[in-house]
């Protein structure tokens, strides 16, 4: 399995790497060729790990650039994409669920800044719905709108959003068992201040977790 594992690696590197975009093709079409939308599913391989290293700087440029980053998190599809609809729900809203995955790819490649980025702000949009994140937000930028507009038809609460906050919280408190131990590296912006988490359980008992703000992400972006 291991070697079909490393195969599988090899030949999506091969066929989906668009070398003069420097990112993934969003599909290959039925006769092999790239589809070349720009969309939040490349924030999903730094989550899987099948992308070498040398390529994750480029996918983390493009999740934190204006294109996919809304203010509120990272959109379905760029902005300047062919379909590309601010109120689309695969063509340009902003999933939370999404985002956590995305958060939890770029830590795992080390990019702490741009996680905390896009973790504080899908967070940050909760505050506009009474802490309770709804399925999606529409595309529009934050510029735009100063607030998240819920997608019409959202679910609220959603499953998969109430998750998202726990792996989001992951991400801003660098959260990684390590057999018997939780290793703790915090990477907060500094509008967070503190953030804990109490009585974690696992093979190490149960711990709190704490962290401070440190990132401004006002020089950052």
């Amino acid at each position: 399995m291991e070697r079909q594992a490393s195969d599988l690696k090899d030949r999506f590197n091969r066929d989906f790497w668009i070398d003069d975009k420097q990112y993934y093709a969003l599909a290959l079409d039925p006769d092999g060729r790239q589809v070349d939308s720009l969309a939040s599913n490349i924030g999903h391989l730094l989550w899987s790990g099948i992308v070498p290293p040398e390529r994750a700087t480029h996918l983390a440029g493009h999740l934190t650039a204006s294109k996919l980053f809304s203010g509120w998190g990272v959109r379905t599809l760029a902005t300047d994409a062919q379909r590309y609809n601010p109120l689309g729900y695969h063509t340009g809203a902003v999933w939370p669920f999404d985002n956590s995955l995305i958060a939890w790819g770029l830590r795992r490649y080390g990019f702490i800044e741009e996680a905390a980025r896009i973790a504080h702000a899908v967070i940050d949009a909760s505050q506009c719905f009474h802490n309770r994140l709804p399925e999606a937000v529409a595309g529009y930028d934050r510029g735009q709108t100063k607030y998240p507009v819920q997608y019409p038809s959202a679910c609220s609460p959603h499953a998969l959003s109430a998750g998202a906050i726990l792996l989001l919280l992951r991400a801003l408190l660098g959260l990684d068992p390590r057999g018997e131990h939780l290793k703790v590296e915090p990477a907060l912006p500094n509008s967070v201040g503190r953030l804990q988490l109490l009585d974690i359980p696992g093979r190490w008992g149960h711990i709190d977790a704490f962290g401070r703000g440190r990132i401004d992400l006002e020089t950052t972006r």
